[in-house]
């Protein structure tokens, strides 16, 4: 069982759902983003998903490009991301992914990366821009070293495609909830749940739902659905706009805490779950 899917049953036998936080790597500074990433660890994020900053972004909105092309210019290369998960691993719990596109993980190659990653502790990757057809040459080296590779399912995705996105998924399944960029929405889709549901009828996988999501109460509404909530918009907004501010980690962990406060344990005469610390993962195994 990889330490993705270790943390879904965990949640699940304590009543909870997943937050996954994300920040874009090197944004303002890799330094900074070790911090941001124990802080958000210790703060409640369940899953922290790192982004690896490309010059060409084609799934992200103004706030996440920005932060991107800010990495890219203070020099943020993949393996300096590697090397801040590796730099960070024994300090945090959560299992962390990374966010990338296709031509970073190329121009590094693909044997080279999983072995990196799995040795830096990376536990999967999503890639924006390579659809389930022809992640097969990445899958194969994920897989030899234990890494889950998460893809994408839109709202235009018909049942027969859902199928074979969720049958290549391992950890989750990442539903983008909107057609479009990443980037804080004023309202849920009204279809939300019935995307959920459409899901739901073709894997038991846990579902994770981002894109478009950015405050507490819509994290509720949607932990009410899906078994994770994503947030990167709305935090790599905060990061923004604190970069030169000395509380930045703890105005992002204030954040986060409020953000995973509506996922947490609410069943009636049990605590809240705050404060509930967080049990070991177990060791990566696809034995499970």
């Amino acid at each position: 069982m990889s330490r993705i899917a270790a943390t879904f049953e965990q949640l699940r036998a304590r009543g909870e759902r997943a937050l996954l936080a994300y920040v874009t790597a090197g944004d303002p500074s890799l330094d900074a983003t070790a911090r941001l990433t124990v802080e958000m660890d210790r703060r409640g994020a369940d899953i922290i998903e790192l982004g690896v900053p490309f010059s060409d972004p084609l799934a992200d909105g103004p706030v996440v490009q920005r932060a991107a092309r800010r990495a890219l210019a203070t020099g943020t290369t993949l393996a300096g991301v590697l090397a801040c998960v590796e730099r960070v691993r024994r300090e945090v719990r959560a299992p962390i992914a990374l966010l990338t596109y296709y031509n970073p993980l190329l121009a590094f190659g693909l044997t080279a990366f999983a072995d990196r990653a799995a040795k830096a502790g990376v536990d999967g990757v999503m890639v924006a821009d390579l659809p389930p057809e022809e992640a097969a040459p990445l899958a194969t080296e994920a897989d030899r070293v234990g890494l889950d590779t998460i893809h994408f399912a839109a709202p235009t995705s018909p049942p027969d495609r859902l199928r074979l996105i969720a049958r290549q998924s391992r950890g989750f399944v990442y539903l983008v909830s909107v057609t479009g960029v990443t980037g804080e929405r004023t309202d849920l889709p009204r279809d939300l749940e019935a995307q959920v549901r459409a899901l739901r009828l073709v894997t038991t996988k846990p579902i994770c739902v981002g894109f478009g999501i950015g405050r507490p109460e819509q994290v509720a509404a949607v932990g009410r659905l899906a078994d994770g909530v994503i947030v990167g918009s709305a935090i790599a907004r905060l990061v923004e706009e604190r970069s030169a501010s000395a509380t930045l980690a703890a105005d992002v962990g204030d954040f986060v805490a409020a953000l995973k406060r509506p996922l947490l344990d609410s069943r009636p005469g049990e605590p809240d779950g705050a404060g509930t610390p967080r049990t070991p993962l177990r060791a990566r195994s696809r034995k499970a």
